[in-house]
């Protein structure tokens, strides 16, 4: 099919933390528990997780602790597999992840229209993606797409829009996806924003 052809529709991205749900301090805390069983210590307690990847909380918090970058690569796969062990643990204990109001409303109205795509945009693992939307009663299938698209169990879903997309140049604003023959420009992308509450 070709880009005239193509059914025209739009893409809506959705981060998770802080605007699809609050989860409880499930996330920090499976990090936390994470980081202390492989390097030892967990790093400064107030430092912010909002609007970052899984990846790179973990570098600039070792970092923080004195570790070198190939110190902190060759222990990142490790790492990892402890947060996602230790992320399904904290969701099922107290404070339990939750919703946020008029999030469900929201989905259901987008995705019954036939001109709309649900995504995702968020710097979560894919995995742990799926842990907090399960955990929240969501379906993780309902989100088609996912930024850049999922490639294994620790590959993250998507960056901040400023990472993702650059300085929004012509190539970036001219780029589009294909979706079962539905064409998604780079104009037709909203995306929401992510918050600290809840990571």
């Amino acid at each position: 099919m070709t880009r005239a052809n193509a059914t025209h529709v739009k893409l809506v991205l959705f981060d998770i933390d802080g605007t699809i749900l609050a989860g409880g301090g499930a996330g920090k805390r499976a990090v936390t528990r994470a980081l202390i069983d492989v390097f030892g210590s967990a790093g400064p307690a107030d430092h912010r997780f909002d609007g970052k990847t899984d990846r790179q909380i973990v570098r600039e918090l070792m970092r923080l602790e004195g570790h070198d970058d190939a110190h902190i690569d060759a222990r990142m796969p490790a790492l990892l597999d402890r947060y996602l062990a230790y992320l399904d643990d904290e969701l099922r204990a107290p404070p339990f992840a939750r919703l946020l109001p008029g999030v469900a409303e929201l989905l259901d109205a987008l995705e019954a229209r036939h001109d709309m795509v649900l995504g995702l945009l968020t710097g979560n693992l894919a995995a742990g993606a799926r842990a907090k939307l399960a955990a929240v009663g969501l379906d993780p299938d309902r989100f088609r797409v996912g930024v850049p698209r999922i490639r294994d169990r620790r590959g993250c879903l998507g960056t901040t829009c400023q990472q993702q997309h650059g300085d929004g140049s012509a190539e970036n604003r001219n780029s589009h996806v294909s979706l079962q023959g539905k064409e998604i420009s780079a104009k037709d992308i909203a995306s929401t924003e992510d918050c600290a509450e809840g990571v």
